[in-house]
C-alpha cells in the first residue's frame, strides 16, 4: 500500500528533494540580491552636503522622536497595566543625568568620526567609506549604539517608568539584530580581512575595558 501511495517511491523522493533544492536556492538567491543591493547602497559616496543633511534628520530621529515615544508611550502603558513608579528624588535624577550625558557625547563622537574619517554616517544607507578603527571603535564595534542606549535608559530612569524601561530597548534590539543579521556580514565583504581582524580583537557592544574585567567574549 505504501508503494501505490507513493509514500516510498523513490521518485517521489527526488522530486521532492527537487523541489527543497530548488526553494533553498531561491532564498539564498534572494538574499544574496538583498546584500548585493545593501553593498552598492554602502559604497556609495556622498557630498559632504547630503551626508550633514542626513545627520541632522538622524539626530532629529535619534535624539527627539525616539526619546518622545519613550516618555509618551509609558504614560500610556504605565496607567493601563498599573505598573508602579520607581523614582527616587535626586537619586533618580543624577542617575539619569549621568546615563543621559555620557550616552549622549558618546554618540555624538562616534557620529563626528564616522563622518571626518570614515567619510559616511550612522544612516545605513550612507555607511562610512573606510573602515573606522579608530576611538571610540577601539573600545566597541557599535559605540553608536551604546551611547543611544545609555541615552534611551537614562530617560526611562528620570521619568521612572517601568514600562519606560522596556520601551528604551525597543529600538536598540531591533538594531542590535539588525547589525548581526545584515551589517557585519556587508563589512565582511567590503572591508574582508581587515575588518574581520578588527572583529576579532574588538567586544561586539560592551566596551573593551569592561569586557575584560567581566570576561565576556569579542564576538
Amino acid at each position: 500500500m505504501e508503494s501505490k501511495l507513493g509514500i516510498c517511491n523513490p521518485a517521489v523522493v527526488i522530486l521532492v528533494n527537487q523541489a527543497v533544492d530548488r526553494q533553498k536556492r531561491k532564498s539564498l538567491g534572494e538574499a544574496e540580491l538583498a546584500m548585493n543591493s545593501y553593498k552598492k547602497w554602502s559604497e556609495r559616496e556622498y557630498s559632504r552636503a547630503q551626508r550633514l543633511t542626513a545627520i541632522i534628520f538622524g539626530g532629529i530621529f535619534f535624539w527627539i522622536i525616539i526619546p518622545f515615544f519613550i516618555v509618551v508611550g509609558s504614560a500610556f502603558v504605565d496607567p493601563w497595566l498599573s505598573l508602579p513608579r520607581f523614582f527616587h528624588r535626586w537619586a533618580s535624577t543624577i542617575v539619569a543625568l549621568v546615563f543621559m550625558v555620557a550616552g549622549w557625547l558618546f554618540a555624538n563622537w562616534t557620529v563626528k568620526v564616522q563622518f571626518s574619517l570614515g567619510r559616511g554616517t550612522p544612516i545605513p544607507l550612507m555607511a562610512t567609506q573606510r573602515l573606522v578603527v579608530k576611538k571610540p571603535y577601539t573600545y566597541c564595534r557599535n559605540p553608536m549604539t551604546l551611547g543611544t542606549t545609555a541615552f534611551y535608559l537614562g530617560i526611562a530612569v528620570w521619568t521612572g517608568s517601568l514600562s519606560a524601561l522596556g520601551l528604551a530597548l525597543v529600538y536598540p534590539v531591533g538594531i542590535l539584530i539588525y547589525i548581526r543579521q545584515l551589517e557585519e556580514k556587508e563589512l565582511e565583504q567590503r572591508f574582508g580581512l581587515e575588518y574581520l581582524e578588527y572583529k576579532q580583537r574588538t567586544p561586539f557592544l560592551i566596551p573593551h575595558f569592561w569586557a575584560r574585567r567581566m570576561g565576556y567574549g569579542k564576538n
